[in-house]
C-alpha cells in the first residue's frame, strides 16, 4: 500500500474517533449539570482541559460556560481539534482515497460532515443539544461498523483500526486525569454522593457504566482505575486499545507479536508488557497523574514513529533483524 494511502486512511479513523470522544464528553457533561445544579460553570471548565487546549479557549473565549465551551468543542472552525474541524479533515482524507476505501464508508462520512456542518453552526439555536450529540456518536458508529463490515482486514483496515485505537486511549486517559485533579476540587466532596455521581458519569462517557458494574458492586477510585486503564476486555480501556494497536502495527509490519524490527513496535511493545504486568496499587502508589503523563508521552511518541516508519517520505532503508521483548529489556 502507497504511504500516502495508508496516512490518508490512518487519519480519517483518527479523526472520527476524536469527534465521537468530544461529543461523549460533551453529552455526559450536560447531564451532569443537570444533575448538579450548583456550581455549574466549574462542571465546563474541565472539559476544556480534557482537550489539552486551554490555552486557545482562553485566547478566542472569555469564560468557560456550556454555551462558549459547546462552540468551541462543536463548531469552532478555527479550533483544529474541534468536531467540525475533524469531520472536515477526516471527510478531505477520506476524498484523496477514494478509490481505496468502500464507497458506503465515504458516503457515511459524508453524511455524517454535513449532519455538523448544516446544523445552525451555534450551540445556543440548536433545540435539543443532547439528541445532537448522540447523533454524532451514533453516526461515528454507523462509520466504525461499515468499515469493519466492509473493508477487507487487511493493511488498510489495520492502519485505520491503529489510528482509532491510540486516538481511543489517548482520550480515555485525558478524561480520567482531568477528573482525577480538577473535575473535583473540594476535599469535602471526597466520599460523597457527589463524588460518585461525578464517576458514574465518567463510567458513562465512554459507555462503560454497565460493564463496570457486572464487575464490581461499588463505586471506587481504585476499581475504576483498573477498570478504564488495566481491564482486558472493555474496548474503550486503555490496556484494550493499547493491546489491539499493537496487534495491528504488527498486521502491517509481519513481524511477529512479541518481537520488533521499527521505533513504533518498539515503543508499543514496552507500553503493552507495562500494562499487562501491572496493578492498580503501582498506579496509584506512583500517582495517577504522573502514569498518565508518561502514557500520553508515549503515546506522542508511538504516533510520531507511526509517521517516521511508514508515511515520512525518505529513502528505503535496509530492515533490521527482528527484535524480542527480552532483547528490548537487556
Amino acid at each position: 500500500m502507497l504511504s500516502r494511502v495508508a496516512e490518508a486512511i490512518y487519519w480519517t479513523a483518527r479523526y472520527v474517533e476524536r469527534a465521537e470522544n468530544l461529543a461523549r464528553f460533551a453529552d455526559v457533561t450536560l447531564h451532569m449539570t443537570l444533575d448538579l445544579p450548583l456550581e455549574v460553570q466549574q462542571q465546563w471548565e474541565p472539559l476544556v482541559h480534557a482537550t489539552g487546549d486551554q490555552d486557545y479557549f482562553k485566547e478566542h473565549y472569555a469564560y468557560a460556560s456550556a454555551e462558549t465551551v459547546m462552540q468551541f468543542l462543536v463548531f469552532d472552525k478555527e479550533y483544529p481539534n474541534s468536531i467540525i474541524s475533524s469531520l472536515r479533515a477526516a471527510r478531505e482524507n477520506a476524498r484523496s482515497v477514494r478509490e481505496a476505501i468502500p464507497s458506503e464508508m465515504w458516503e457515511q462520512l459524508n453524511s455524517f460532515y454535513h449532519l455538523v456542518r448544516d446544523a445552525n453552526q451555534n450551540f445556543s439555536s440548536i433545540d435539543s443539544p443532547s439528541e445532537f450529540l448522540r447523533s454524532i456518536k451514533e453516526s461515528s458508529h454507523l462509520f466504525n461498523g461499515i468499515a469493519d463490515a466492509t473493508m477487507s482486514h487487511d493493511v488498510g483496515w489495520n492502519f485505520a483500526n491503529l489510528g482509532r485505537v491510540l486516538e481511543r486511549a489517548d482520550k480515555t486517559s485525558r478524561l480520567l486525569d482531568v477528573k482525577y485533579f480538577i473535575l473535583l476540587p473540594k476535599v469535602t466532596d471526597v466520599g460523597t454522593p457527589i463524588e460518585d455521581l461525578q464517576w458514574a458519569d465518567v463510567l458513562r462517557s465512554v459507555s462503560g457504566f454497565q460493564s463496570y458494574r457486572r464487575h464490581y458492586h461499588g463505586i471506587t477510585v481504585e476499581r475504576i482505575i483498573e477498570f478504564l486503564v488495566l481491564d482486558r476486555n472493555f474496548p474503550r480501556a486503555i490496556n484494550y486499545c493499547i493491546t489491539n494497536a499493537d496487534e495491528s502495527l504488527h498486521a502491517i509490519s509481519g513481524t511477529p507479536l512479541g518481537m520488533f524490527q521499527n521505533p513504533a513496535e518498539r515503543i508499543l511493545g514496552q507500553l503493552r508488557s507495562e500494562l499487562a504486568y501491572n496493578h492498580v496499587e503501582s498506579i496509584v502508589e506512583t500517582g495517577l497523574h504522573e502514569f498518565i503523563d508518561s502514557l500520553q508521552l508515549r503515546l506522542n511518541q508511538v504516533g510520531e514513529a507511526v509517521h517516521d516508519t511508514f508515511f515520512a517520505l525518505r529513502p528505503v532503508d535496509h530492515p533490521t533483524p527482528p527484535q524480542s521483548q527480552s532483547q528490548i529489556q537487556s
